[in-house]
């Protein structure tokens, strides 16, 4: 079992920037990949970004590219999503996610492929 507990969410202008923490607990976290995802109202969970085990390849949806950077410290079981940029359409709940398979990119994309999850932190982003 990996627990996952997001922080750092919060209410910010169009064009400000946040930070969005993800810490780890329970098994190895070097042994898994991470991934973010968001999920809006009446909207299906929707891929963000994700970082292989050794933090050595990292994957970005197309509408986030340039804006948002996954960062992994193993060390601290953590694993982070900065934000910059950030417009009105980002608004949305925020979820990060483990899965220990490895496997090419793409896998990564699919929220289907993640075993475990963390509750979420809210991200508005007004205009």
């Amino acid at each position: 079992q990996v627990q996952l507990v997001e922080s750092g969410g919060g209410l910010v202008q169009a064009g400000g920037s946040l930070r969005l923490s993800c810490a780890a607990s329970g098994r190895t976290f070097s042994n898994y990949a991470m991934g973010w995802f968001r999920q809006a109202p009446g909207k299906e969970r929707e891929f963000r970004a994700a970082i292989s085990w050794s933090g050595g390849n990292t994957w970005y949806a197309d509408s986030v590219k340039g804006r948002f950077t996954i960062s992994r410290g193993n060390a601290k079981n953590t694993v982070y999503l900065q934000m910059n940029s950030l417009k009105p359409e980002d608004t949305a709940v925020y979820y990060c996610a483990a899965t220990s398979i490895y496997a090419s990119g793409s896998y990564y994309l699919e929220a289907a492929h993640y075993v475990y999850w963390g509750q979420g932190t809210q991200v508005t982003v007004s205009s």
